[in-house]
C-alpha cells in the first residue's frame, strides 16, 4: 500500500524533484520506509531519477501498475499485477506464478519482451510502448471449452477498442485483430490440464500501442498510435478492455458462450472471405462460411465438403490468388 501511496505523491508533482521530508509529510510514514520503498520500485523497473534534492518520477511510455489500478472498475481482474519493465515472456513468468497458485485474474506485464511468442511459435516484436501482459484464469470449465477463451479475448479487445477508440476493427479467426486488415493486436492463450480438468489458462494479450511499426511490416501491422495519429493513454485502455474482458469472462464461466460467439461473428473479419489455413497436418484453403457453436470455424472446401477446423494459422486470401 505505501508503494501506492509514493506513486500518487510523484504523480501529484507532475515530474517535479520531491524530497523524503514532504514525501513523509504526505503520507505519513518513516523517511526510512520511503527510502526502502522507492528502491524496491526502482528495481521493480519505475523510472525514478535521485538526487540530493529528492526523487523524481520520469514520464515513460511504459504502461505502469499503479496507474491500471487507479479507478479499476473490476472486481478481480487486475487486482493483482505483476511488472517487469522486460522479460523473456509474461507467458512465461505467468505460467511459473500460476504453477506457485497465484490467484485468478492476476496480471503479468513487462515494459518490453525479449522473446514474445504468437500463434504457431512465431516471434512477437514486444518493444517499450506496447502493451505486452498475461492473465491467469481459472475457469471450471471441460478442457475442450478453454480455447474458446480465444474468442472471448479477441471480443473484449475488440470492444474496447471500438468504445474506447472509435476504431473499425475486424476479428481475424481465431487470435488477431486487424484495422483495414493489418495487425493491431495478437492473442495466445496456454492451457495446463490435470487429472480433474483444467488447472489454469494463460492468456496472452499483445497491442500495438505507442510504437513505430517497421518499413518492412507496414503493409501487414499496424499500431493505435499510427492509426489515429496521436499518444494512447495505455493505461485507461487496459482498464476498459480489464473490464468488458471480466464481464465477457463471466458470461463464459456462466455457460453462455453463445452469447460471446453472437458478439465475436457481429465482429468477425474472416467470415465470408476466402481463406488459407496453416496447421500441423499441412495446408487447406476453403471459404470461411460460418463459425461453429464450439468455436471452430466452418470451411467450404472448393469440392463443396464442409470441414469443421479448430486451429491454425490463418491467412486471408484474394480471390485472384485463389489459384
Amino acid at each position: 500500500m505505501s508503494k501506492d501511496q509514493i506513486l500518487n505523491v510523484f504523480y501529484k508533482k507532475k515530474g517535479d524533484y520531491i524530497s523524503l521530508e514532504d514525501i513523509a509529510t504526505e503520507i505519513d510514514i518513516s523517511k526510512t520506509e520511503i527510502s526502502d520503498e522507492i528502491q524496491s520500485l526502482i528495481e521493480e523497473g519505475y523510472p525514478i531519477d535521485t538526487l540530493k534534492s529528492g526523487y523524481r518520477l520520469n514520464k515513460t511510455n511504459i504502461v505502469l501498475p499503479y496507474e491500471i489500478r487507479s479507478n479499476l472498475q473490476t472486481n478481480y481482474m487486475g487486482k493483482k499485477i505483476y511488472f517487469f519493465k522486460e522479460v523473456d515472456s509474461t507467458n512465461l513468468v505467468a505460467k511459473k506464478l500460476a504453477n506457485e497458485g497465484a490467484a485468478e485474474g492476476t496480471i503479468v506485464i513487462a515494459g518490453k519482451q525479449r522473446r514474445g511468442k504468437g500463434s504457431r511459435g512465431k516471434k512477437w516484436i514486444s518493444p517499450s510502448g506496447g502493451v505486452w501482459m498475461t492473465i491467469i484464469l481459472r475457469p471450471d470449465v471441460e478442457p475442450n471449452k478453454a480455447p474458446q477463451l480465444t474468442l472471448v479475448t479477441g471480443v473484449a479487445v475488440a470492444e474496447t477498442l471500438i468504445q474506447e477508440l472509435g476504431l473499425d476493427v475486424e476479428i481475424k479467426w481465431p487470435n488477431d485483430i486487424l484495422i483495414d486488415n493489418k495487425k493491431v493486436s495478437g492473442i495466445l492463450t496456454e492451457v495446463k490440464t490435470n487429472i480433474i480438468g483444467v488447472e489454469y489458462v494463460l492468456v496472452g494479450i499483445g497491442i500495438d500501442l505507442n510504437i513505430d511499426i517497421p518499413p518492412e511490416l507496414r503493409d501487414t501491422a499496424t499500431s493505435l498510435q499510427a492509426e489515429l495519429e496521436r499518444e494512447i493513454r495505455g493505461a485507461e485502455l487496459i482498464q476498459k478492455f480489464l473490464q468488458n474482458f471480466e464481464d465477457n469472462y463471466n458470461e463464459f464461466k456462466a455457460d453462455n458462450f453463445p452469447y460471446i460467439l453472437n458478439k465475436w461473428r457481429r465482429l468477425s473479419g474472416t467470415v465470408g472471405k476466402y481463406v488459407e489455413l496453416r496447421r500441423k497436418g499441412g495446408v487447406i484453403r476453403g471459404e470461411a462460411i460460418g463459425i461453429s457453436k464450439n468455436g471452430r470455424l466452418v470451411l467450404e472446401m472448393d469440392n463443396g465438403n464442409l470441414r469443421k477446423v479448430i486451429s491454425g494459422e490463418c491467412t486471408h486470401i484474394n480471390r485472384k490468388e485463389k489459384k
